[in-house]
């Protein structure tokens, strides 16, 4: 009975149109390795970087070259202004409209990047949450200044364990829209977030993430960043200083580093020194992100993409 169950389920998923995901830490070679899958199963990519959807951040974001995106289609990729804001819900929506198209094409999508927020929220789905108060975040953002993020970060521990323990402490933000969501509806925010449905009910979606082992990581990390100061970073951020930029755009990495050495707090060294170091952090965070998901299939980077392609393909069942 048992396997006869199975046997009607592995049917169902079958029939069910694939999606690939590829994710992992900053500079691990995600670009790189969706283009190879791309070619070999006749796919399109949808870029799930928060960062990535705005014009003019082209160095800072580390979007993909020109000529990769040449080669394979790319979706999501400079379609706003950095002033405007962006967030999860706005990605679901604008993703599955790429994802309907692309599949409409008779062509795989591959959703590449590393935001792990979007790659949750198109998985596992956006939950209903109840509308922002603008008043009770002000009010939650002047308790924050007064007694620091400490204070915050302990209330919504107090509130909701459970979402508090998956929130940096740092994370501002976060911590304000999970104290809000917990306030406003008299409910947990973890609970909330429990009634939700993603592209891992409507279709066959696979997970892959890529990574290596730390020192080769970092060592990546470091070189990328030489290469984004080369490539003219400190111009483009010059550049964006002058515009009014959105809270989203303004977290990008690379602004608050930069900025510093503008305004001649520190010498460029200092600078490229920060970057590096909060790269490495940040990735560090992608990878604790990541590794909660139980769908994932981790791949070593270090491999030869065609290789890593060919094995993907295989286990998508393209």
């Amino acid at each position: 009975m048992l396997k006869s169950a199975q046997s009607v389920l592995n049917n169902l998923i079958q029939n069910k149109p694939k999606i690939i995901f590829i994710i992992g830490p900053t500079a691990a070679g995600k670009s790189g390795l969706a283009v190879e899958l791309a070619k070999k199963i006749n796919g399109e990519i949808v870029s799930c970087d928060s960062m990535a959807v705005y014009k003019g951040m082209d160095i800072i974001s580390s979007k993909p070259s020109k000529a990769l995106q040449r080669q394979i289609p790319h979706h999501l990729i400079d379609i706003m202004p950095p002033s405007k804001e962006y967030n999860a819900a706005k990605f679901v929506r604008d993703a599955e409209r790429a994802i309907k198209a692309i599949l409409k094409k008779k062509k795989t999508p591959l959703v590449c990047g590393g935001s792990g927020l979007y790659v949750d929220s198109l998985f596992y789905g956006v939950f209903k949450e109840p509308k922002g108060d603008k008043k009770l975040r002000a009010k939650l953002e002047k308790e924050a200044k007064k007694f620091g993020n400490a204070h915050l970060y302990a209330r919504l521990k107090e509130l909701d364990k459970d979402a508090a323990e998956k929130i940096h402490p740092n994370n501002l933000r976060r911590i304000i829209r999970a104290l809000e969501v917990c306030l406003i509806s008299k409910d947990k925010f973890s609970r909330i977030k429990q009634n939700r449905h993603g592209l891992l009910d409507k279709y066959d979606a696979r997970i892959f993430a890529v990574n290596l082992s730390r020192d080769k990581l970092y060592a990546r990390i470091e070189a990328r960043v030489d290469k984004m100061f080369a490539q003219g970073l400190v111009k483009e951020v010059k550049g964006l200083l002058k515009k009014k930029l959105s809270r989203t755009a303004r977290q990008a990495l690379g602004i608050k580093e930069v900025e510093g050495y503008l305004k001649e707090e520190y010498d460029l060294e200092k600078a490229k020194y920060l970057l590096k170091r909060n790269s490495r952090h940040f990735a560090k965070r992608q990878l604790t992100w990541f590794r909660r998901n139980k769908y994932i299939h981790w791949l070593d980077a270090a491999e030869n993409f065609n290789k890593l392609a060919c094995k993907m393909a295989t286990q998508a069942g393209r």
